[in-house]
């Protein structure tokens, strides 16, 4: 995608028929929103990792809408042109459709997000078809789900058996109908995500689910290492910002103290 040119959620579907990868990246603040832009990423997603990566939260549980828009604002502020997806957090639509409707309805008027991403196959479905009939784009998600860490017994991949590989493929297919323009497929086998990427028409977004899926989503953190205290087994490194920005601060720190600095 050109980031010289607006993305919509028709470009997905474009970039899918034409075989074009589509790259994504999560990202919380202005500043890392400006640079992924300016490096061409396709799209931004502020996920709901922000409870880990940057508010210090166990999971991604404790996030809060007012939290997770605050974030969102600073995205849009740093690349105003960007397609921005905004990771609706847990409990901000699950209780009540006419609730979830709102908050996300707040995420394009406050935030100024292009679309919400849901947690959820075939049992968001409904919810997803009244977004998207009231003008709101939905990237679906499904697979490993955080937001249901508390039930599924902890970060488990899924897809490995014929029936749950059937059992996503299902999900894939009711998110589809339902009007998600894309869905994430996170942490399920290559296998399994080759043949959901092959048999429905939207585009499939992978984190740990093999290099078939239609384009990649991964944390700029875990990208830079810059988020040391888990390291996800599908995350690839490309810097080690973390090591790099102790060695600069601790330089800076016995400059200081040597009086070294002026």
């Amino acid at each position: 995608m050109n980031t010289n040119s607006k993305v919509t959620v028709g470009t997905f579907r474009k970039r899918k028929i034409a075989g074009e990868k589509i790259s994504m990246i999560t990202v919380y603040d202005a500043t890392s929103a400006s640079l992924c832009h300016q490096a061409n990423v396709d799209a931004l997603l502020v996920g709901d990792s922000l409870a880990m990566t940057v508010l210090g939260y166990k999971n991604t549980l404790p996030l809060t809408m007012d939290e997770a828009l605050h974030h969102a604002k600073a995205v849009r502020r740093g690349a105003p042109d960007a397609f921005v997806i905004f990771d609706m957090p847990f409990m901000s639509y699950q209780a009540d459709d006419s609730e979830a409707l709102r908050n996300a309805g707040r995420v394009l008027k406050e935030a100024g997000a292009d679309a919400v991403k849901l947690e959820g196959g075939a049992e968001v479905a409904p919810l997803i078809e009244k977004l998207v009939r009231n003008g709101i784009p939905v990237l679906a998600h499904i697979g490993l789900l955080p937001q249901h860490i508390m039930t599924s017994g902890g970060y488990r991949q899924t897809g490995k058996t014929p029936e749950d590989a059937a059992r996503l493929l299902e999900d894939a297919r009711k998110v589809e109908a339902a009007g998600a323009f894309a869905t994430v497929l996170e942490c399920m086998p290559s296998e399994t995500g080759k043949m959901i990427s092959e048999k429905i028409s939207i585009p499939t977004i992978g984190i740990g689910s093999g290099p078939d899926c239609d384009g990649q989503v991964q944390v700029l953190n875990d990208l830079l290492g810059l988020y040391e205290e888990f390291t996800p087994k599908h995350a690839r490194r490309y810097a080690e910002l973390g090591k790099l920005f102790r060695e600069a601060v601790g330089n800076y720190a016995n400059d200081v103290k040597t009086g070294k600095f002026k």
